[in-house]
């Protein structure tokens, strides 16, 4: 009975651990939830995406084809931010990924499928190899990218991704959680170049070394964030 009940309160702890991305701010203005963000899949279970090549690695929308009801607009240079339901409750990485909208379609009507998305923010532990590794992202609730100044104006998906690594020592045991704000982009310049893009599910292998990642034995000395590299104007 004692054995059953630790199992259950530690099965509680981890899932009261996990977390979603469900509103924006922009210029001090909070959306509501889910009003510029498409509502994900965890939305009641804030479980997180295991399994790096399926489909919900795109932006892990729990209605396949329906877009957020409103896409929030900034300025380029300037910065959005996702409030964190309830907090980042897990070491690892973050990641800001941007798709821009083709030609025929809005940020409420594209699916982001494809090799469309380019990196414009990636962090790293401090610590490596002193046994004890601290994340930007530990203890958040919020996390904020600087759109780039040189991306071209229009409208884009912008994809928030922190890699939980707790159990990452395994194939299948990190942790990705995941949401898509759609928003419209202006004052950009338009010279950015975004080299190869990538695609969700494709930019990540389970056995990438940034995925699959001993965090705590042996003494990590080096992480290597998965996907391409930051964009940078």
């Amino acid at each position: 009975m004692k054995l059953t009940s630790s199992v259950a309160l530690l099965a509680a702890v981890g899932a009261q651990a996990h977390y979603t991305f469900p509103k924006t701010s922009v210029n001090g203005q909070l959306s509501a939830e889910w009003e510029t963000i498409r509502i994900t899949e965890n939305h009641y279970s804030h479980g997180p995406v295991s399994d790096v090549s399926s489909s919900a690695m795109t932006c892990y929308q729990r209605d396949v084809g329906t877009g957020a009801p409103k896409t929030v607009s900034v300025q380029a240079g300037g910065t959005v931010s996702f409030t964190v339901d309830t907090v980042v409750g897990h070491p690892g990485p973050l990641h800001f990924y941007m798709a821009k909208v083709p030609s025929g379609k809005t940020a409420a009507t594209f699916d982001g499928k494809g090799a469309v998305w380019f990196k414009i923010y990636q962090d790293g532990p401090s610590g490596l190899g002193t046994g004890t590794l601290t994340w930007p992202s530990d203890g958040k609730t919020s996390v904020g990218v600087k759109i780039p100044s040189c991306v071209a104006n229009g409208e884009y998906l912008l994809r928030v991704e922190h890699i939980a690594l707790h159990s990452a020592g395994s194939v299948g045991g990190a942790q990705l959680y995941i949401s898509c704000a759609q928003i419209s982009v202006t004052g950009g310049s338009g010279t950015l170049n975004t080299g190869s893009l990538v695609s969700f599910p494709g930019a990540y292998k389970a056995t990438d070394p940034g995925i699959l990642f001993q965090l705590y034995w042996p003494t990590p000395t080096s992480y290597i964030n998965p996907g391409p590299a930051v964009v940078k104007c």
